[in-house]
């Protein structure tokens, strides 16, 4: 049996274009105003939004994100973090965790 290997580079444009179709399928819903796809270490991929904002959302949202990660674990070792929602009196953040990459969204009230 052969096995075959993909490259880094081919992972890499594997993820470039995973992260395109969910910014696309996500900005078609009714209400987002924006996707920030940020990498595990918090440093933006793709954005819809201004470059500031970008970089101002990615950094806060990444520490509040590894904070609710970190709770979850002291809380119950076993457990994980799949989904965090932040709601205030104008928006919606969602933060949704994954192996590659975090999706963040903003959604209007």
């Amino acid at each position: 049996m052969r096995y075959s290997t993909v490259s880094v580079n081919n992972v890499g444009l594997f993820i470039i274009a995973e992260v395109e179709e969910v910014c696309k399928r996500l900005m078609s819903h009714k209400g987002v105003e924006g996707v920030i796809i940020i990498n595990q270490e918090g440093i933006p991929i793709k954005s819809t939004l201004e470059k500031n904002a970008t970089i101002h959302h990615s950094a806060h949202l990444h520490q509040v994100a590894q904070k609710a990660k970190s709770t979850i674990r002291e809380i119950d070792p076993q457990n994980e973090l799949t989904f965090l929602r932040i709601r205030s009196n104008k928006h919606e953040i969602l933060v949704a965790p994954g192996i590659s990459y975090r999706i963040i969204y903003t959604v209007g009230i």
